[in-house]
């Protein structure tokens, strides 16, 4: 099938270039003349697992191009995947500027018989304003909500193994249509109308986000009791009700979605005149968690932070990504800073303006009063603690994310302070 996908960040590249690996023909439509300049010489913008190969592989079998307009890219297009940003507006709401821009460009471009297929996270309701406003333009074109649920840094595999593939379509013919685009991948679909199918988006993320939280406080509660937050989550895990997934405590959740679409999901109950109040109360425990990770730098530190270095080992939102988007991380550093901190920084793959970058994790301590770690990246396993006894000033290691081996910390001659982890 001819397929053309407008949006070429994270979600649009990795679908383009997995719907390109099952044999479609992929147009990617994208507005900055310079991303598509670099896609087109090989060079991929995102650091993502697999997906220099995945593009490499459809450019080379002829799958695979790259257009500045969008006009041109849906010629010939059976498909047309909105892969579009839907950032969060000053009222938490979902901005959909994109998604109608786009819409409104292309209503009366695509073929008759073209369907629309909104990979992008939008409220419940989108879809079928989107319906309505196409039959306004006078454009035949059907229009199904087909959500994605790729994760940063394992997106590709994410693609190609999907634990589900949900399709809100209001004609099974639509329906059929979209699910046959991965007929030759083992996957569940889900098949539901648009508005369901939207909201199972939403439900999803704000779970997710809510479970982390849980986990977060919890650490909390286990530090102050004195028992050991890993050995009560390992032992929570073993039950089939819970399973061992998404629990790790850390600084607080962060990236592109979570933080977004749980402010949005407020916003769609609120305007549906339902109080979410649960989920309100799991966003500002996800800010309480980052102040307290904070906190717990400025006691390592003696007290206070004014004249302090603080080193920190990562700045992406999490590990197997460079995306700094609404890093956790970098909103305790954030924090740090304003207490009057240096904050010196290193990561594998993610940069920022935001505070000093060091060129290796032994670089980072050097003269560092305190460190913390702040991305589970596993390269941090394999550096020499002995090393950064030797570089530090201070003594003290903040683990916010219980990645490091606390005897062999310990055993370099530093102070071990986990999340909701004995002392010693």
């Amino acid at each position: 099938m001819q397929i053309a996908v407008i949006g070429a960040g994270y979600v649009g590249l990795v679908t383009g270039g997995g719907l390109a690996s099952l044999g479609h023909g992929v147009r990617l439509g994208e507005a900055d003349p310079d991303r598509v300049a670099r896609l087109q010489s090989g060079d991929i913008p995102i650091f993502e697992q697999g997906l220099p190969e995945l593009l490499s592989r459809g450019s080379e079998r002829g799958l695979i191009s790259y257009h500045t307009s969008n006009i041109e890219a849906v010629v010939g297009a059976e498909s047309i995947f909105l892969c579009l940003p839907t950032p969060e507006g000053d009222d938490g709401r979902a901005d959909l500027g994109f998604i109608y821009t786009v819409v409104d460009e292309l209503a009366n471009e695509v073929a008759d018989d073209a369907v629309f297929v909104v990979k992008s996270t939008v409220p419940p309701g989108t879809v079928a304003d989107l319906r309505k406003r196409l039959a306004d333009l006078g454009s035949p074109a059907r229009i199904v909500s087909h959500p994605e649920f790729l994760r940063e840094g394992k997106a590709v595999k994410d693609f190609m193994e999907p634990d589900r593939i949900v399709i809100g379509a209001y004609d099974d013919e639509d329906a059929e249509a979209v699910a046959g685009l991965y007929k030759s991948l083992d996957a569940t679909v889900v098949r539901t109308d648009p508005t369901s199918a939207e909201m199972i988006k939403y439900a999803s993320n704000s779970y997710l986000a809510a479970r982390l939280t849980f986990v977060n406080t919890l650490a909390n509660v286990c530090e102050a009791v004195g028992a050991d937050v890993m050995d009560v989550l390992s032992g929570m895990g073993m039950d089939h009700r819970i399973g061992p997934h998404f629990l790790q405590p850390g600084p607080g959740y962060g990236g592109s979605c979570f933080p977004k679409d749980t402010a949005a999901l407020i916003s769609v109950a609120e305007d549906a005149g339902y109080d979410f109040e649960l989920l309100r109360a799991v966003i500002e425990a996800d800010h309480q968690q980052r102040r307290r990770v904070a906190e717990k730098v400025r006691q390592a530190a003696g007290g206070g932070l004014r004249g302090r270095r603080v080193a920190m080992w990562g700045v992406a939102f999490k590990a197997g990504t460079d995306d700094v988007r609404e890093s956790p991380a970098l909103r305790i550093a954030e924090l740090l800073t304003e207490d009057g901190a240096e904050v010196v920084a290193y990561d594998p793959e993610g940069a920022t303006d935001q505070v000093t970058m060091a060129a290796d994790p032994i670089e980072a301590t050097r003269n560092a009063d305190v460190l913390l770690v702040a991305t589970e990246w596993p390269e941090f396993l394999t550096v020499d603690m002995s090393e950064v006894a030797k570089a530090m000033k201070g003594y003290r290691v903040v683990d916010s994310r219980n990645l490091l081996d606390p005897t062999r910390v310990r055993a370099a001659g530093l102070d071990y302070w986990g999340l909701g982890r004995p002392s010693a």
